[in-house]
């Protein structure tokens, strides 16, 4: 076992010059990488810094007019709305004046027809009838006459001339 340690004394000699070397290299490494990120930063500073400043001052700028166009929305949408009610109501309103006057059109288009039908029956009962009657009438007895003053002037008045007419020639 005695021998064994110098072995281990060596083995363990080299693991920290092996760790130290490591170590070193990651130094380089980072600092390497350091230099890299400072670089980096610091042009993002000398770009990215003055368009976030003109950004911020933008933003300061324009914000009031933002809140004022906000307001105008929001009264503009406020009217509009309000303006829509009044709108809806007056066509409402429209339409149900215009469905009452259809419907008394209607009843009056109705009501005319009706007596246009009325007057018609009491012209047909008070005015046709009887002239049809008084007309079946003086046919009948023009046809009488006709019938005794044309057969007795013509054929003496003999029997065969004063037969009776059938049913198909008269007319009444």
């Amino acid at each position: 076992m005695e021998n064994l340690i110098p072995l281990f004394v060596a083995l363990t000699g080299a693991a920290v010059v092996l760790q130290a070397g490591l170590l070193a290299a990651m130094y380089l490494a980072m600092r390497k990488t350091s230099t890299r990120m400072e670089t980096l930063a610091d042009e993002v500073k000398t770009k990215a810094l003055p368009t976030l400043e003109t950004t911020q001052s933008m933003l300061a700028e324009i914000r009031p007019k933002v809140e004022v166009i906000a307001d105008n929305l929001m009264a503009t949408s406020t009217v509009l709305r309000d303006e829509a009610q009044r709108i809806d109501a007056a066509v409402n309103d429209l339409v149900d004046r215009a469905r009452l006057q259809v419907i008394r059109a209607d009843d009056m288009l109705t009501r005319t027809l009706d007596r246009v039908e009325e007057t018609s029956e009491i012209v047909q009962k008070t005015v046709t009838s009887p002239v049809r009657h008084v007309s079946g009438v003086i046919k009948g007895v023009t046809a009488g006459l006709e019938f005794l003053i044309g057969n007795r002037g013509k054929n003496g008045g003999s029997r065969e001339a004063r037969r009776p007419v059938p049913q198909d020639e008269m007319f009444i």
